[in-house]
């Protein structure tokens, strides 16, 4: 897709740390830079920022993840002043409480508003369905699924036409097992402590320790297997706490509660995920709450790996049950005991085959190429729709 000549995006979104929000702003901002364009991301900054920087993005620093009126408004007189002095062809805003200031200083600029509807937001009252309704009052909407689409449908009752879905996309130079050494998958085996004769089934859960990403159950159902004599597995939990330690010390606690500190380990943030997926023998994904898209269920496929996953949500478009991975009811321990034994002990020949299908599966559907050239589209079509 062509862009404009002197074509400018402001992406605003509260921070760059991680998650698949960001990684999708840091997408878009390399396939602008690549189509000419100049890309531009609000947000107070993380340790995602480098790769903006080394894609050729800029990151205009400013407390948009505030939830402060006072802040909010201080933010959008400092949006108004980046659109006029950069000349910002779109304004596109990746959470509610940036897209606040973000819409008001679009508003007041004259320039197109776009939104991407990343997560199912819940209203248990009419407040908070007004505050939800902001991703909803721009040009488009974007919903990063079929079940976001749907949601905001029944939930705002707008436009169908205002709503476009584009899923996520996985980036396929990177999680690419051809691309990844041996030396990488030793440099994560080494840092997690695994031995290298440690010949235990190997299962990832890639994402920051927070209660909706299911750890619990996980442990309950790793309790369970190991109650039956099981030790041929070791569990590994991927992520930082964000600063929610008492989360943190929760799991410890249940994993030692449990007996459980040779088969469970909380190895934090890990930089290397690709390497992290081939290091295991399969992924799990076990949100107790539905995910909108779930990244953390394309990554491991993308890299030949089978997922276990929470049968709600985005992921039941993601991950077929049986074929590339297995769907469970979330927070069932008994379902998700089951599950992890049996993808044990199908063995690695037929993971393998799984983690295949998934692969194809994943490059024909969830390519970051993919993403990219629909979201540059809806940006065409939304400058096309004010100049007509």
């Amino acid at each position: 897709m062509a862009l404009p000549p002197d074509f400018t995006l402001l992406q605003v979104i509260p921070e760059l740390e991680t998650g698949g929000a960001e990684q999708s702003t840091i997408d878009i901002a390399q396939a602008v830079v690549r189509a000419g364009g100049v890309a531009l991301v609000a947000a107070r900054g993380g340790r995602m920022t480098s790769r903006l920087q080394a894609d050729g993005g800029r990151l205009a620093q400013m407390p948009v993840q505030t939830k402060n009126p006072l802040v909010m408004l201080g933010n959008a007189a400092r949006l108004v002043a980046l659109i006029r002095q950069e000349k910002v062809s779109i304004v596109h805003a990746r959470s509610r409480a940036p897209a606040f200031s973000a819409l008001w200083a679009a508003h007041a600029t004259g320039t197109p508003f776009v939104a991407t509807y990343h997560g199912v937001y819940k209203a248990r009252s009419g407040l908070k369905r007004w505050y939800n309704a902001v991703m909803t009052r721009g040009d488009l909407v974007i919903a990063n699924s079929d079940y976001t689409r749907e949601h905001i449908l029944a939930e705002h009752g707008i436009d169908p036409a205002k709503v476009v879905t584009i899923p996520r996309g996985v980036d396929f130079d990177r999680f690419n097992p051809s691309f990844v050494t041996a030396n990488r998958i030793e440099d994560l085996r080494a840092a997690w402590g695994i031995a290298p004769g440690d010949t235990r089934t190997k299962i990832l859960l890639a994402g920051r320790l927070t209660r909706i990403k299911g750890h619990l159950t996980v442990i309950e159902a790793a309790r369970r297997l190991a109650a039956e004599g099981r030790r041929d597995f070791l569990i590994l939990f991927a992520g930082d706490d964000q600063g929610r330690t008492g989360y943190s010390e929760e799991l410890a606690q249940a994993i030692a509660a449990a007996g459980l500190q040779e088969a469970v380990r909380i190895v934090g943030h890990c930089d290397d995920m690709p390497a992290a997926y081939l290091l295991a023998d399969f992924a799990l994904l076990p949100t107790t709450v539905p995910e909108s898209f779930g990244r953390a269920a394309v990554e491991p496929q993308a890299m030949g790996r089978p997922v276990i996953a929470s049968n709600h949500g985005g992921v039941t478009e993601t991950v077929l049950d049986g074929v590339t991975g297995w769907l469970v009811p979330p927070q069932d321990a008994e379902g998700w005991a089951a599950a992890l034994g049996r993808a044990i002990d199908i063995g690695p020949g037929k993971r393998g085959e799984m983690g295949q299908a998934g692969q194809k599966r994943a490059r024909q559907l969830y390519s970051a190429e993919a993403m990219c050239a629909a979201t540059l589209a809806a940006y065409e079509r939304v400058l096309e729709a004010r100049r007509g």
